[in-house]
């Protein structure tokens, strides 16, 4: 471990606020060599591989969604963290560019819910993609140019609608969950052994080069004995992984586009956080060189679907400089149902919200109103 970072994870109060802060800085910029990179397997002592049930989900079915034969992921756990599982992009090449226009054209529309319905008219949010096309297509003026709504776009909930004051979920603010994530989740985590998962709830957050997440954990669900999911596409970040508590240090791993990352049984409520977002050079992400053209046949009754070409220059030149991550969530257990009142494991305290804003000084949650501005919300990531 490099003595930079090793000098800050001693056990203590502040052992995550200071890795936090660290990976954070800009100036000058941090060492990076203790962060694990999953996408150069077994490169840690920490690194196991990861168990999976190849027999789950058969070729057709992970092909149906995008991924590759569930035989071909590189699937890892990390030792300390069981229940955690790490899958480096299992997408089958030229898949994720649907996943991301899904993420940026369709999921962003009514009657999903977004940041900008905080401070703007129903009307005026009802095709965010529809009203950034041309400023995203047209080329680079080299003058300073006038934010899209897909450029202010923060987040998106889906299904049921995680409330960002009350921390919670209701019954009475629901929209259907999309099919085709559902079913991406489903062939997911039957791989890893949970069988019968049910997607209810979806978070997507839109990062910019300058945004990080603050420190929380995820804990608003009723039934905690689900795995929590998430999708990373675009640019790469850092992601931190502590304990069961706030103050235990916390791991640093790199989420490339295309990974993975499955939260469940002791590390389903662990804190994690995310404290940068990694800038490739221009053209040279994984996701852009990959193209928008599937490498292999389009199957029957296949939920992934080409990408047009000019869909796609308007997600590559949206993530050329930015993060999408999806999170999905099974909020209710068998037979369970919402409450009449709130019950107590329902309530997170200011340490435990979510602080994402992108000019945050320490990542810390504010529990600020998310009326105030588009460009500094409250989200939640696994």
């Amino acid at each position: 471990m490099a003595k930079m970072a090793a000098s800050l994870v001693e056990s203590g109060e502040d052992a995550f606020r200071k890795m936090f802060r660290f990976y954070k800085r800009r100036n000058p910029p941090p060492d990076f060599s203790d962060v694990i990179d999953f996408s150069k397997g077994l490169s840690s002592d920490k690194i196991v591989p990861a168990i999976l049930d190849p027999s789950a989900v058969s070729d057709v079915e992970a092909a149906r969604v995008g991924l590759q034969s569930v035989r071909d992921w590189r699937a890892f756990s990390l030792q300390g963290y069981p229940g955690f599982i790490f899958i480096s992009n299992p997408f089958l090449l030229g898949s994720q560019p649907f996943w991301v226009r899904q993420c940026l054209k369709t999921y962003s529309q009514k009657p999903n819910v977004c940041n900008l319905d905080m401070h703007m008219s129903p009307s005026d949010t009802q095709d965010i993609w529809g009203k950034s096309v041309h400023s995203l297509s047209s080329p680079h003026s080299g003058k300073r140019e006038t934010k899209t709504l897909l450029d202010t776009l923060r987040w998106v909930t889906l299904g049921y609608h995680y409330n960002w004051d009350t921390k919670m979920y209701s019954a009475n603010h629901y929209t259907p969950f999309p099919a085709d994530l559902h079913l991406l989740s489903f062939q997911i985590t039957a791989a890893c052994g949970f069988q019968g998962f049910n997607a209810e709830a979806g978070i997507l957050n839109y990062y910019r080069s300058d945004s990080s997440l603050g420190i929380h954990v995820d804990e608003s669900e009723l039934d905690h004995s689900r795995p929590l999911l998430s999708f990373s596409f675009g640019q790469s970040a850092i992601f931190l992984l502590g304990g069961l508590r706030r103050q235990d240090p916390p791991i640093a791993m790199y989420m490339h586009s295309g990974d993975v990352m499955v939260m469940s049984g002791q590390s389903r409520l662990l804190y994690h956080a995310v404290p940068r977002i990694i800038l490739a050079p221009r053209g040279c992400t994984a996701l852009e060189m990959e193209g928008c053209s599937l490498a292999s046949p389009q199957q029957d009754h296949s939920v992934v679907e080409p990408v047009s070409e000019k869909d796609w220059a308007v997600c590559s030149r949206y993530i050329q400089s930015s993060r999408v991550n999806v999170t999905v969530r099974q909020v209710l257990g068998p037979g369970q149902s919402f409450p009449d009142t709130p019950s107590a494991h329902q309530r997170t305290d200011a340490g435990q919200t979510v602080g994402y804003h992108d000019r945050a000084s320490d990542g810390e949650s504010e529990n600020r109103k998310r009326s105030s501005s588009c460009d500094s919300v409250d989200t939640a990531e696994t």
